[in-house]
């Protein structure tokens, strides 16, 4: 895992897209803004744990997936 930021990006974008979500959608199910969102996933910046978690849940992944998944 060179870019642990670069990686949360994709897995991000990855897994929203695979649950057929907007970034809207998910901001709303976390309780985020939908530029929050976009942030993370242009590898802008990066979720606090809390909203990890959250992710994660929507996702159902655990957290490593969503952090340090590589593929």
């Amino acid at each position: 895992m060179k870019n642990p930021k670069r990686n949360i990006a994709v897995n991000l974008r990855h897994l929203r897209m695979r649950c057929h979500l907007t970034q809207e959608a998910v901001a709303e199910k976390i309780g985020v803004t939908r530029q929050a969102v976009a942030k993370w996933e242009n590898g802008d910046s990066l979720p606090d744990i809390l909203n990890c978690k959250a992710l994660a849940d929507l996702f159902e992944v655990s957290l490593n997936d969503l952090v340090c998944y590589d593929p």
